[in-house]
């Protein structure tokens, strides 16, 4: 990682969820007993506790549910990105993701609920305004 703050750290259990965003695919984890989806990936169901859960691939599809403009970041790459927009995100398949925006020229062209599509920035998944929706 030398010196890069934005780079994940795999383990044997994250390792599957890098390895499909390095390929461009988006995984999430849904629980087989309540059938509920969540993420930040983990062993077991965090709204019913079943460790029956297994990885399915995720539409990339997701609305903005809130949103800050970061300013001023000391930390290695960030800094040669301010300013940016970190995000939380609905997925299309239920659960909540915090991300980044990309792509927009000014946060004036966010608005909650904005319809927004996956994009993978170095195997690390950010999203955009989709192409078609209203601001986009």
């Amino acid at each position: 990682m030398a010196g890069r703050f934005d780079l994940p750290e795999p383990d044997v259990f994250t390792r599957a969820y890098w390895d499909a965003a390095a390929e461009g695919r988006l995984l999430i984890r849904r629980c087989r007993a309540c059938a509920r989806a969540h993420h930040y990936p983990r062993e077991f169901c965090p709204h019913c506790w079943s460790e029956d859960v297994a990885w399915e691939p995720a539409s990339g599809r997701a609305t903005l549910y809130t949103w800050s403009v970061v300013h001023r970041n000391d930390l290695p790459p960030f800094t040669e990105r301010t300013p940016y927009v970190a995000a939380v995100v609905d997925l299309a398949e239920g659960p909540r993701m915090m991300t980044e925006v990309v792509g927009t020229g000014s946060a004036g062209e966010l608005s909650a609920g904005a319809e927004l599509e996956v994009v993978f920035r170095d195997g690390i998944p950010v999203f955009r305004v989709a192409p078609g929706a209203i601001g986009g």
